[in-house]
C-alpha cells in the first residue's frame, strides 16, 4: 500500500477556485498511490475565521466535487482533509471526507472536539456527534481530525468499531510541533493502529503551521515524516502490520476495564 501525504499551504488573499487548482496540481504529484490525504480544512484556510460562513459548502460543493474527480483520475483514495461543510439548516461543521477511486464519498466525519483555545473555531463550528468505519480495500480506516489527538477515548472508540488505520488532517502550530510528534506516535502505540496523519503548513494569520506530516505504525516507527514545506511525500506500508502487531503483543485483548 502505497500513501501520499500532501501538505498545503492556504494564502491570505487566494481564490478558492485559484486555490483549489493549484492542490489538484500537488495531488496529481501523487499519482501511484493508493491513499492521498491532505490537511484540515485547507480550502478555507482553519485559521481565517471571517471567512468560514463565506467558504462553507454544502458536501456537494466544489472542494468535494474536485476530491471526487482527482479520486477517479488517479484511480486511488482520497482524503480531502476537512471542509466547512454548511448543512440544510445552515450550520457550520468541520467536516472531513474520504472519497473512493471511483469518485462516490465512502466516509464522512464531522470533528468532534471543536478548538476553543486562541481559536473561534469552537464559536463558529457545531461539534459532530457520530462516529464511524469506513471498509476499504486496505481494511477497516477511522478518522479523528486535528485536536481529537489529545482524546484517547474517541480514538478507542474507533478501534472497538474495528478501525486498523486512522487518517488525522490537521491544522497543527508550530509552536506545539513536539506535542504533534508525541501525539502522532502514543495514539498509534496505544491503539495498535497505522496513523497517517497530514499537517498544515505556511502561515495563516500569524500562526505558524508545523507541517511535520507523519505516517506511524503500530510499534510505534515512523515510516514517514516530511519537513515544512508545501509538498508530497510518499512511503509504502504493509497493511498487515496491524493485525500482525495486535497478535503478536495482544494489548487490546488484555483490557479489563471499559470492554463492552
Amino acid at each position: 500500500m502505497k500513501i501520499a501525504l500532501v501538505q498545503v499551504a492556504s494564502p491570505p488573499g487566494e481564490a478558492p477556485d485559484d486555490r483549489r487548482a493549484r492542490v489538484g496540481r500537488l495531488v496529481a504529484g501523487a499519482r501511484g498511490a493508493d491513499l492521498v490525504v491532505l490537511p484540515e480544512l485547507w480550502a478555507a484556510g482553519y485559521f481565517a475565521f471571517d471567512d468560514y460562513a463565506r467558504r462553507s459548502e454544502p458536501l456537494a460543493g466544489p472542494t468535494v466535487g474536485a476530491a471526487r474527480r482527482w479520486a477517479a483520475e488517479l484511480g486511488a483514495h482520497v482524503h480531502l482533509g476537512s471542509v466547512v461543510e454548511r448543512d440544510g439548516r445552515g450550520r457550520l461543521f468541520n467536516t472531513a471526507v474520504l472519497v473512493a477511486p471511483d469518485g462516490r464519498i465512502a466516509h464522512t466525519y464531522r470533528k468532534v472536539h471543536v478548538f476553543g483555545h486562541a481559536s473561534r473555531e469552537a464559536e463558529l463550528l457545531t461539534p459532530g456527534d457520530a462516529l464511524d468505519v469506513a471498509d476499504t480495500a486496505f481494511g477497516p480506516l477511522g478518522v479523528t481530525t486535528c485536536y481529537d489527538l489529545r482524546f484517547p477515548e474517541l480514538w478507542r472508540e474507533l478501534v472497538d468499531r474495528g478501525a486498523q488505520t486512522v487518517v488525522v488532517p490537521a491544522a497543527w502550530p508550530a509552536a506545539r510541533r513536539e506535542h504533534w510528534r508525541l501525539f502522532t506516535s502514543c495514539r498509534a502505540v496505544e491503539q495498535q493502529v497505522l496513523l497517517v496523519a497530514c499537517n498544515a503548513v505556511g502561515v495563516q494569520e500569524g500562526v505558524e503551521l508545523a507541517g511535520c506530516s507523519r505516517v506511524v505504525d503500530p510499534w510505534g516507527t515512523v515510516l514517514a515524516e516530511a519537513g515544512a514545506d508545501e509538498g508530497v511525500t510518499v512511503c509504502e506500508v504493509d497493511p498487515a502490520v496491524v493485525p500482525r502487531v495486535r497478535a503478536g503483543f495482544p494489548v487490546l485483548a488484555d483490557r479489563r476495564w471499559g470492554r463492552s
